[in-house]
């Protein structure tokens, strides 16, 4: 696995949140999905770029425990905005939670997945990629082959890119926390190790040609992967939103997304 930054763009965190937020309004309006989960992400970017901006202000060791102190006041606004926009679900649990820190450390010490704990993951991506920008190594830091190199968090999003000197394209996978990625072998799932191609299977819709959902038949989880070398303006976790059919139609079939998207789906 080869680790890299999120989708090669350098730059401030906050300014990476920023073109997350951009290219989320620019799909809205035509998205076969709806405007609202496109609309919604694009508020959420904005609120934890927000919070990359004032983190980026404080000096870091990479330990939560000591770190969390120097920019807690912040999480406030990530919260309000999930409060305020978010789905019921989220909003009735974004005005009951506060901003809990023995809840987030006790969350980033384990496997820092959004499917055990979807606003964790959201309060602490900003500190996350902020870590990442300035090369400070997260603790503490626990043994994952597959997961995120850089944090361990679990792979949210693919993507195939044509890398120079290479023949075909490459596979990448994207973290949802720290906006990573890293080269994965292509056939293998990203979720159990299976290498077997027999269990390999790919499920692709006529209404999104750029997408396909790479599934395991043995542990039946999917990662969504995103094909930027027939549209490469695209932002991988950003344009998924715009096919969220796609992972409906995977959960009737009795398959999980490895780690949700920005939209808990």
């Amino acid at each position: 696995m080869k680790p890299g930054r999120s989708n090669g763009q350098p730059g401030r965190a906050a300014d990476a949140f920023e073109r997350r937020a951009s290219r989320a309004e620019a799909l809205a309006p035509a998205s076969e999905s709806g405007a609202a989960p496109l609309a919604f992400a694009a508020g959420l970017y904005r609120a934890q770029g927000a919070l990359a901006g004032a983190i980026e202000a404080v000096p870091l060791v990479g330990a939560l425990e000591t770190d969390l102190a120097r920019f807690a006041g912040g999480l406030a606004g990530v919260l309000r905005y999930a409060a305020d926009n978010g789905p019921p679900g989220l909003a009735a649990e974004a005005r009951a939670r506060g901003d809990d820190g023995a809840r987030l450390i006790e969350w980033w010490r384990g496997d820092r997945s959004g499917r055990g704990d979807y606003l964790a993951r959201a309060l602490l991506r900003p500190y996350a990629e902020v870590l990442a920008a300035a090369g400070i190594r997260p603790e503490p830091v626990a043994q994952d082959e597959s997961g995120c190199p850089f944090c361990t968090a679990p792979a949210w999003i693919g993507w195939r890119r044509t890398e120079p000197g290479e023949s075909g394209a490459q596979r990448f996978l994207g973290c949802g926390l720290c906006g990573g990625q890293w080269q994965f072998n292509r056939i293998r799932c990203a979720a159990c190790g299976e290498e077997d191609p027999h269990k390999q299977a790919v499920f692709q819709s006529e209404k999104h040609p750029t997408v396909r959902l790479e599934a395991c038949e043995t542990c039946h989880q999917y990662v969504k992967s995103i094909d930027l070398t027939l549209n490469a303006r695209a932002i991988a976790e950003v344009d998924d939103l715009s096919s969220l059919s796609m992972d409906l139609w995977a959960g009737e079939q009795g398959y999980t997304r490895l780690e949700p998207s920005i939209a808990g789906i």
